[in-house]
């Protein structure tokens, strides 16, 4: 089943959606969501993306969200299109009044991110509860047109001072002489950031969380981005240039190939 980019599939608790649904997000937008990407009816951490939906369910409406429901939600929703390859979409929504989350499944055709290496526009601007993925952030749909009206691939979002926090809708890693490093400052830990993080724990590339700033990019040889649909070089941050490492990529690549898929 081919659908265009724009044109998902929508089911609400096991069910194809109807206006009145619909309802829910456009007018009561307020939940949370999570992305991944199946290939032949399987997903890398899988079990990273229930977890994030349970947390960020207890957290935002007080009740826990049952991976083995959701799981049965994604797979009825695959059945329907009949995708086994496809981008998938997960939101938790209470409806105004309701006490129970309404589990909201989108299906997409599958997306990869282009390895092209990639330009960064930093913007000042952070998420608020930056940890829990939700629908709606204005200020990252903003600043992400205004960074590609601009010239640039992606924005990066930085604090005061010019703290590196995330990209718009990445993660960002860098590349010092000994390790892989991530900014520590509050973002959202992304589900292929955490897989990296593991995978190269068993290698001689260990990844470490520090403090990065603007003023202080040159100290780092190479920079990259992640998300649900990859891994991409990073070639400039505003006027500062960096080197694509190959080798680093390479092992990124292998790191993440190397996770298997769990089966929905």
């Amino acid at each position: 089943m081919t659908r265009a980019p724009f044109d998902p599939y929508v089911e609400f608790d096991g069910r194809p959606a109807t206006a009145g649904d619909l309802r829910i997000p456009a007018f009561s937008g307020y939940g949370h969501f999570t992305a991944m990407q199946v290939r032949d009816r399987t997903v890398r951490g899988l079990g990273l993306h229930l977890d994030r939906l349970d947390a960020a369910n207890q957290e935002v409406f007080g009740v826990p969200l049952d991976g083995a429901r959701v799981c049965e939600l994604i797979a009825h929703a695959l059945d329907s299109t009949a995708m086994r390859d496809a981008s998938v979409r997960v939101h938790g929504f209470m409806p105004p009044g309701g006490t129970a989350t309404t589990v909201m499944v989108t299906v997409r055709e599958p997306a990869r991110m282009s390895t092209t290496p990639q330009a960064l526009m930093s913007v000042p601007y952070a998420r608020a509860v930056p940890h829990i993925k939700r629908p709606g952030e204005f200020g990252q749909v903003h600043y992400g047109r205004s960074a590609v009206r601009a010239g640039f691939d992606e924005a990066l979002l930085t604090l005061p001072g010019g703290v590196v926090t995330e990209g718009a809708i990445t993660n960002i890693g860098f590349l010092d002489e000994v390790s892989v490093v991530w900014p520590d400052a509050p973002a959202l830990t992304g589900i292929t950031m955490a897989l990296l993080e593991r995978g190269l724990a068993r290698t001689d590339r260990a990844s470490v969380r520090r403090p990065v700033t603007l003023d202080g990019l040159g100290a780092y040889r190479a920079a990259f981005v992640t998300n649900s649909q990859g891994i991409a070089p990073v070639h400039r941050i505003d006027d500062t240039v960096l080197e694509v490492d190959e080798e680093l990529m390479e092992l990124l690549g292998r790191v993440y190939e190397e996770v298997p898929g769990d089966a929905v």
